[in-house]
């Protein structure tokens, strides 16, 4: 009844007064679902993949890195350098490869479809590398020179299995195409022409390709969170570096001769280390 008296401009007030209310107490109700949203994931931030990388299609980087790393793995093995699937240091490294796996989907998708391989080749060199589709293989010497614990494997190689996974080849190629083959034929990388013709010989560039300084330490830090998310304690990292600078001697092993010193890496495993302990306590065996 008193609507019916009340003059249009009231009724008309009213009425917006009401929705406005109804407006606040929904968000309200949402706004606690909302922000946990935002803070859900834990861990080490780093940001998007280069755009770089959609310059180069994944799927011929991954192509030819399995036919880089296959050929490798016959040498390494005619040379009867192959550690057989027995050997205990495979059998360590694959059971340290199987933890941290799982846990590498939500850095990219396209790591479900990988054909994970995990190989030991008996040399002196300080060396580990996972190339694009998660080809990994270490070289005996990072193992024996430096006498590695499970928790600083674990560190290695969540770092080469971080570059793959952050696509670092494919964002140098990609690079690498930008700034030396013109604008021509960038229309053809971006599906006017065929690539082919453009960028050839991919896995000679893997075995060539030097990371930045940022890829590195990006690599550091995934590396760190894959290894504590598998159960590895990520104050390794610390330890590890340290025993990569007792190893260098004046000159670093080939392992470090691109990545950043020592020091500056180990401050920033250590500025990060709060973000992955919280993953590790929860995830190492009791």
């Amino acid at each position: 009844m008193k609507l019916k008296n009340a003059n249009p401009q009231q009724v008309h007030g009213r009425f917006q007064r009401r929705l406005a209310g109804c407006a606040m107490t929904a968000a309200l109700m949402l706004l606690p679902l909302a922000v946990p949203l935002a803070d859900a994931r834990e861990g080490v931030e780093v940001g998007k993949n280069s755009a770089f990388t959609k310059l180069v299609p994944a799927e011929d980087i991954e192509r030819s890195a399995a036919q880089q790393y296959q050929q490798m793995m016959g040498q390494a093995s005619a040379k009867n350098a192959l550690g057989p699937r027995d050997n205990p240091q495979v059998v360590r490294l694959r059971a340290i490869a199987t933890k941290i796996i799982p846990f590498t989907l939500e850095w990219n998708p396209r790591a479900k479809d990988w054909k994970w391989e995990v190989n030991l080749i008996g040399s002196n060199q300080i060396n580990a590398f996972c190339m694009p589709g998660g080809k990994i293989a270490f070289y005996s010497g990072i193992l024996e020179q430096l006498k590695l614990t499970d928790d600083e494997v674990a560190m290695v190689m969540g770092h080469e299995i971080a570059h793959a996974l952050r696509e670092h080849a494919r964002e140098r190629m990609g690079k690498n195409a930008a700034t030396s083959i013109g604008a021509t034929v960038l229309g053809q990388l971006f599906g006017l022409g065929q690539l082919g013709q453009t960028v050839t010989n991919y896995g000679a560039q893997l075995l060539t390709l030097q990371f930045s300084r940022e890829d590195e330490s990006e690599a550091d830090l995934v590396g760190m969170e894959l290894a504590a998310r598998a159960g590895y304690n990520p104050q390794a990292g610390v330890s590890l570096w340290n025993k990569m600078g007792a190893a260098s001697k004046g000159a670093p092993p080939q392992w470090l001769s691109t990545h950043p010193s020592g020091a500056s890496r180990i401050a920033d495993i250590e500025r990060n280390l709060p973000k992955v302990l919280p993953l590790y306590e929860r995830a190492k065996p009791r």
